[in-house]
């Protein structure tokens, strides 16, 4: 992730069911959720109200209280990624889509490679749901996270196919 703000953003390391994740904030919004065995962004450890909030919400939806995540997000990338990223938002909780089915969403119904590669370029897994994206036959396909917690993901929803 390369953008002028970089030395700006903010990082909180919050527990979870798939690994610690690490949030980045720059101050207003959430610009990135980090898993596990990702590289850390340069930033500076701490906390602000948008990682806080981040991190409650988190919290609760892996407590199974919370379906949708209500903070500022600000995911860096291309026009069509940031297609790709709202139509993933769209994805109700406890449902999968294909990624036939997102590009037919989008209205680019042969785009489906493409809508491939942007899910894989999410900067923030879990609340813009790529894990609910599947393979059209059903079949679970990489996941930035790794497959099983793409798995715990999709069992937590009651999602798994």
């Amino acid at each position: 992730m390369k953008h002028k703000e970089l030395d700006t953003l903010t990082c909180r390391t919050v527990p979870s069911p798939i690994g610690d994740l690490q949030l980045y904030s720059d101050g207003k919004h959430i610009v990135k959720i980090g898993f596990p065995r990702e590289a850390a962004e340069p930033a500076v450890a701490g906390d602000d109200a948008v990682l806080e909030a981040c991190a409650t919400q988190l919290a609760e939806y892996f407590s199974g209280v919370r379906q949708r995540f209500e903070l500022p997000l600000a995911p860096r990338g291309t026009d069509f990624q940031q297609l790709v990223w709202q139509a993933l938002r769209a994805i109700p909780y406890g449902q999968t889509r294909s990624y036939g089915e997102v590009a037919r969403a989008i209205g680019r119904p042969g785009a489906v490679r493409a809508v491939g590669a942007a899910n894989g370029r999410n900067p923030l897994p879990i609340v813009v749901p790529c894990h609910r994206v599947i393979g059209s036959d059903g079949s679970l396909t990489g996941f930035a996270g790794g497959l099983d917690a793409k798995i715990c993901l999709l069992e937590l929803e009651g999602a798994m196919p």
